[in-house]
């Protein structure tokens, strides 16, 4: 486990769902919603399978100590590369992109499987950068979590009920370059067969962010983040016989599945997310941080 960014708790919560962790000293994590949605899970049974965090490097050795008293890691390092040679992969749980090229490339060219928090890069060609760094398919993988949340997918039974995709409406709170990935990444699995971006449109009301896009199939599409505004995060479905809305509703069960499939693909050495699906999402961040 390396890295910690403002505003983001993911050491303490990714290094908990492979460890368990200590009650106690969770809660001076400085995240309070962690230990309220660790706390509803039932440790071993709801950890990660056949894995552990064994190391942890922050840039702060108090911080780090405290990730690894909290979440139950073994080894505190006093710099990420040292981790090189003494892990299997690592997890890169920044999500301030900027930094993501300088701390993932040492383990690129390394070898090191590594998952890169969202979003991987907010532009094509540091994405690419990264995507070609890889000593093997499948090294990268980078995604918002909930693209595993299937309370963002439609059932057989809403896809029964509103018919064919015409438009989605996506809103997020906080900012486009950190948040605008958590809605993203779920309306695109909503739809398969979309085809090109042909046409965007892009507009900012003081923090809000609006990106609407037209895809080569005729689906519409509207992302808002909507900055300080209180606001949910979801998906609202438009389709030629009716509409629906989807609601994120499991943190634990989202970041749970995204952890699985990244640890399951390092043991299978194969491709989980396709270089082209994390350059697409990466495409769209881009556009809507265009004027």
């Amino acid at each position: 486990m390396i890295g910690l960014s403002p505003g983001n708790g993911h050491p303490y919560s990714w290094s908990a769902i492979f460890n368990g962790y200590d009650a106690v000293a969770m809660e001076h994590c400085g995240f309070p919603v962690i230990p309220r949605y660790l706390e509803r899970q039932r440790f071993p049974d709801d950890a990660i399978a056949g894995a552990r965090v064994t190391h942890v490097w922050t840039q702060d050795l108090a911080i780090s100590r405290h990730v690894a008293q909290a979440a139950c890691i073994e080894h505190v390092v006093d710099h990420c590369t040292n981790l090189i040679g003494q892990v299997d992969a690592v997890l890169l749980a920044r999500d301030d992109a900027d930094t993501h090229l300088a701390l993932a490339r040492p383990f690129l060219e390394a070898g090191v499987p590594i998952y890169v928090d969202k979003p991987l890069a907010l532009s094509r060609v540091e994405a690419e950068t990264l995507i070609g760094l890889q000593r093997f398919p499948g090294q990268l993988f980078s995604c918002s979590a909930l693209r595993y949340a299937p309370e963002l997918g439609l059932t057989v039974a809403q896809r029964d009920q509103i018919g064919p995709v015409h438009c989605i409406a996506a809103t997020v709170p906080k900012d486009w370059d950190k948040y605008a990935v958590h809605v993203i990444e779920p309306l695109l699995q909503l739809l398969p067969d979309r085809g090109a971006v042909i046409r965007s449109q892009r507009w900012s009301v003081a923090d809000r962010v609006t990106l609407q896009i037209e895809f080569a199939s005729g689906v519409e599409v509207r992302i808002s983040t909507l900055g300080a505004t209180s606001a949910p995060l979801g998906l609202r479905v438009f389709g030629a016989a009716g509409w629906c809305d989807l609601h994120f509703a499991d943190t634990f069960r989202a970041f749970r599945a995204a952890l699985q499939d990244f640890v399951d693909g390092v043991r299978a050495r194969d491709v989980r997310i396709a270089p082209a699906a994390m350059l697409e999402v990466v495409d769209l961040i881009e556009l809507g941080r265009q004027a």
